[in-house]
């Protein structure tokens, strides 16, 4: 078992560097960071909120990380591909990690409980990402890692 972060943002490790370990000795992962600290709930898309951690002092390493404007443009694209799907961006972002065979377990990180009820529902979601949906998230994303060669 291996904890990397995972999310639509950040896939290299999970999808192209431990690829191999799933397929040869059926790694399993528990990924942190579903939501990429929040940006993929689109909570940022107009602006850092000033009682969000991104807020706190201390923190302008992660927020600067973090948001960029091409990265508030995905997620703003997204937002309009979970309502079509009749779900938020939050349960879309979990669903899309909940996809990947090679996920095991994701650590959604709520801070509410209205949060984890919310969450919990991206199980509901996954079903809805067929072929198409992904190939629609994948057009939004333009960082699916390549595969390795050998």
């Amino acid at each position: 078992m291996e904890q990397p972060q995972y999310n639509m943002f950040h896939r290299e490790r999970v999808e192209k560097e431990y690829a191999p370990l799933y397929r040869e000795i059926g790694l399993g992962t528990t990924i942190w960071s579903p939501l990429a600290s929040g940006l993929l709930t689109g909570k940022y898309n107009k602006g850092i909120p000033p009682d969000a951690r991104l807020a706190l002092k201390g923190f302008e390493w992660l927020r600067n990380s973090v948001i960029t404007p091409e990265q508030i443009e995905k997620v703003r694209q997204l937002q309009s591909l979970a309502a079509g799907l009749d779900c938020s961006p939050a349960q879309l972002a979990l669903a899309w990690c909940l996809k990947n065979a090679c996920v095991s377990t994701v650590i959604t990180g709520a801070s509410r409980p209205e949060q984890v009820t919310e969450n919990m529902k991206a199980v509901l979601v996954v079903p809805k990402l067929t072929p198409d949906v992904m190939e629609r998230i994948e057009q939004i994303l333009v960082n699916k890692p390549t595969a390795e060669e050998g």
